[in-house]
């Protein structure tokens, strides 16, 4: 909100300044509880600041054209809001001057914020990120560039900065040089995690800088944020290891901020690691249905520092309202995601072994007030070693805007009792380690 014309403001100094205060935050906070007293002073209802953004520095690179204000929304951290007698909590800011809500009913009224960890111990991840797999067809649509670019402004000021795109998501890496031109100052504090999924074969530096530099051709940039790589055949697993060899010797000269892997199996990730590749994480299938990663890949994760990035989270959407108490018919298949993910249930169990997983859920999200899709992300994004859910999205879609549904995520807090629930009925299922294999062995036959 703007500070209304004529106002006149009178910022009231705090007996006890916190002694640490970063100096180059000062402005910053001072604007802030500026905001806070015009919000609380003028005639409109009083409301929050919700700062939606990580809680990081604007990049010396972002364009001056930032208001001041934007500036200061940019620069706030939690413990920097300490210092004037503000709160963190449950993803919401309070600063002092604006109302402070009377119950939990009405804090959860209010917009949480994005949570955000660290990925290569320095690169922000949201722990929902933006899935861009829905732009490489068999989702129904066509995706449009300028919608689709619009869609990806409206998440990043949302608070979701991360996306997950591949060389073969369709125009997905070409669109996010289109974002970046259209939008700078927003490119800017986004992160994109791309893929290369090469066949076996030649892989000579040539043909791997070839590879690179078509990604950073296609996405408009001089670095890639995240490279994963997928490999098909484990048999060949001096191809790979050189692949990563070179792609480690691009991280060096600048090309690549960090090195990623996609369903790749423990064994192999232990292999890439005891190379002396330094890969910072691996992209692989997790939700509250296939749990196949707590086995074997969460636990060597834990203990060398690689992190998991997880998709198939909700099943394509079968892991929704929608589907409680729902009998299956034709139009449930209308997308591949839901072709897909309609076997790994049927790997699973059953349709009536899902619904009676979908119940309990449905107990668990009416308890919290959110969605079966929340819960479902929320679960996920809680285990050992993930850095985040991917959230497949349908960018540019009219309907399809699902940031205010999924900023839910992070105003949810699972107990041990939502737990138990969902884990009365997981237990009951088959074993989809004995059943498939590890992490990615649905891909290899």
């Amino acid at each position: 909100p703007r500070v209304p014309q004529g106002h006149k403001l009178r910022l009231i100094q705090g007996e006890a300044r916190h002694d640490k205060m970063v100096a180059g935050c000062r402005t910053a906070l001072l604007l802030v509880a500026h905001l806070a007293l015009a919000v609380s002073f003028s005639t409109l209802p009083a409301s929050r600041v919700s700062l939606n953004k990580r809680d990081a520095a604007v990049s010396p690179r972002a364009p001056r054209a930032l208001s001041s204000l934007s500036m200061a929304m940019e620069r706030i951290s939690r413990r920097q809001l300490g210092s004037l007698g503000g709160t963190a909590a449950a993803g919401v800011l309070w600063v002092p001057g604006m109302p402070k809500p009377a119950s939990a009913e009405a804090a959860a009224a209010v917009t949480p914020l994005v949570e955000f960890g660290k990925i290569g111990g320095e690169m922000d991840c949201a722990k929902v990120l933006t899935g861009m797999w829905q732009l490489s067809g068999g989702h129904g649509y066509r995706p449009d560039k300028a919608r689709t670019v619009r869609a990806m402004k409206d998440q990043v000021e949302a608070g979701f900065t991360t996306f997950d795109l591949a060389e073969h998501y369709g125009p997905a890496e070409t669109i996010t040089a289109l974002f970046r031109k259209q939008h700078p100052e927003l490119w800017e504090k986004s992160q994109f995690f791309t893929k290369w999924v090469p066949m076996p074969g030649d892989m000579s530096r040539k043909v791997v800088q070839a590879a690179i530099d078509e990604r950073l051709e296609k996405m408009g940039t001089e670095r890639l944020d995240l490279l994963q790589i997928h490999w098909w055949d484990y048999g060949s697993k001096g191809q790979y290891l050189e692949a990563l060899g070179h792609m480690q010797d691009m991280v060096t000269e600048g090309k690549i901020r960090h090195l990623a892997l996609t369903n790749f199996d423990t064994e192999n990730l232990k292999a890439i690691k005891d190379a002396g590749i330094k890969v910072v994480s691996n992209q692989v299938q997790y939700s509250v249905l296939d749990q196949r990663p707590a086995a074997l890949m969460a636990p060597y994760c834990e203990k060398n520092d690689v992190k998991i990035l997880a998709y198939g989270t909700m099943l394509g959407g079968f892991l929704s309202d929608k589907y409680v108490g729902k009998a299956l018919d034709e139009n449930d298949f209308d997308t591949v995601s839901k072709r897909k993910y309609y076997n790994m249930i049927r790997s699973w169990g059953d349709w009536e072994q899902f619904q009676s997983l979908l119940g309990e859920m449905k107990g668990v999200a009416d308890k919290h007030g959110v969605s079966v899709s929340n819960v479902a992300t929320r679960w996920v994004v809680d285990q050992p070693a993930v850095a985040g859910a991917i959230v497949g999205a349908r960018l540019g879609m009219a309907g399809k805007d699902h940031a205010p549904e999924n900023l839910k995520v992070f105003g949810l807090k699972l107990d041990d009792e939502d737990r138990a629930r969902i884990a009365s009925v997981t237990g009951k299922s088959k074993d989809l380690i004995a059943k498939i294999g590890d992490c990615g062995a649905e891909y290899r036959g």
